[in-house]
């Protein structure tokens, strides 16, 4: 075969976005979606695209590449023997409506990166990778600021994402990277409504970020949309739904192949429904997994992004949430302090939500003093942080401690009249 035909395939990986080492991991993803016995290594690709004559595929890589292109194995320039000439050449008269045909009837719609008849920018391998670096971003912004400024960052690239999925020219690879972020996002967006409302609105979010995870088949993305709708459950006081995510987070997790950390998200979850539930039994049952497998952790060989934030610091709150369910805010304190005292840089927002929490439970303990320069701490930090929840429960503070006739509790409550003005009530 000449070298015209050699540069032929390079030429489609490239269109496509792809290095080769990119180009392989897709191989392989795409063969075990369509349940093909077919791999790849990079130096066979490299073989495919230099030599001449070039190799000729065996028919479950054939299959894989024609999937994923949405051409015949001939049109990416090797020379296919009659017998090998796939459905996708004896499809219609016309080479256009073969190529048509082909990507509808494969359901592969989106592998059609090199079809002539195709329109509008191409999306590639690097311009995933720019959108993954502005859904990392968000994670930061909502750690240091809250999530009503993340809100609208999300918004935007909702719509960037979204507008590349219709009007963009990809691989199905780039196609499942662009729908996967598109999940991760929704569920970002529902924490986010989680955070500052409107919560029916948040709930609704929580369920499309799980239905696009459930159409890619990614059970970790699942996950991510399943405990965040837990939290929103509980808040819309739906335990008995709450309760029923959890279960089916167990099962998919373990058909997942999940690993330690994403497991003891989950516990976390059990944790907040049994609490909230009133069944402290199966609080502590739930605590104590979550321990366990908090103590595997370091197992973790591919931990996801949104499961980071699982450690002995939420398994610290988690606990101390549970004593205070019982009215035994004393026996919260030293969780609250450790939850507190752990607490790395860049997490702002965190680092006021769990003071504030030991600022109240302090309060409820009888520690005014203690809770009330708990409480300055939080307010030093809140005008850089934008978060509804956080000044309903600076409200709460403030709203006990007027009750409390002494110069420092006076003082406070003052200063969060002052710093909460304009804000939520």
């Amino acid at each position: 075969m000449a070298d015209s035909g050699v540069s032929r395939l390079a030429g489609l990986r490239k269109a496509a976005g792809y290095t080769q080492m990119a180009f392989v991991s897709d191989f392989v993803r795409e063969a075990a979606r369509l349940v093909i016995d077919a791999s790849l290594s990079v130096r066979q690709l490299r073989r495919w695209e230099s030599e001449s004559p070039p190799p000729l595929p065996h028919p479950g890589q054939q299959a894989v590449l024609e999937a994923m292109f949405g051409l015949p194995l001939a049109e990416m320039g090797f020379d296919v023997p009659s017998h090998r000439h796939s459905t996708v050449e004896r499809i219609g008269d016309d080479g256009e409506v073969k190529r048509r045909a082909f990507v509808t009837g494969s359901g592969a719609a989106v592998a059609a990166t090199i079809l002539p008849n195709q329109r509008g920018p191409r999306i590639g391998a690097g311009e995933v990778a720019a959108f993954r670096a502005r859904l990392v971003e968000l994670y930061t912004v909502d750690h240091r600021s809250g999530g009503i400024p993340a809100k609208a960052g999300a918004q935007r690239l909702e719509q960037h994402i979204t507008r590349a999925l219709s009007h963009s020219v990809y691989t199905s690879g780039v196609g499942r990277d662009l729908q996967a972020m598109l999940s991760e996002l929704h569920s970002n967006q529902a924490w986010y409504g989680y955070d500052s409302g409107p919560i029916g609105q948040a709930r609704a979010v929580a369920m499309e970020a799980l239905t696009a995870a459930q159409l890619i088949g990614d059970g970790l993305l699942q996950l991510s949309a399943l405990e965040t709708l837990v939290l929103i459950d509980i808040k819309a006081d739906r335990l008995w739904e709450a309760a029923s995510a959890v279960e089916f987070a167990y099962g998919l997790a373990a058909r997942s192949g999940a690993g330690p950390t994403v497991h003891l998200v989950i516990a976390l979850r059990e944790a907040n429904v049994a609490t909230n539930a009133g069944d402290t039994a199966a609080a502590r049952r739930a605590l104590s997994r979550a321990l366990s497998y908090q103590s595997r952790a370091d197992m973790d060989t591919d931990m996801p992004d949104w499961a980071r934030f699982a450690s002995p610091i939420e398994i610290d709150y988690a606990t101390a949430d549970m004593y205070m369910s019982v009215g035994d805010p004393r026996r919260a304190v030293p969780f609250l302090r450790a939850a507190v005292d752990g607490l790395a840089g860049g997490y702002a927002r965190n680092t006021a939500w769990y003071r504030s929490k030991l600022a109240s439970t302090l309060l409820d303990a009888g520690e005014v003093e203690e809770a009330c320069a708990e409480m300055g701490t939080v307010l030093d930090a809140y005008g850089e942080i934008d978060s509804d929840r956080l000044t309903r429960r600076i409200d709460a503070f403030q709203r006990t401690a007027t009750a409390i006739d002494t110069a420092v509790a006076r003082d406070t409550s003052a200063r969060i009249r002052e710093a909460t003005r304009g804000g939520c009530t």
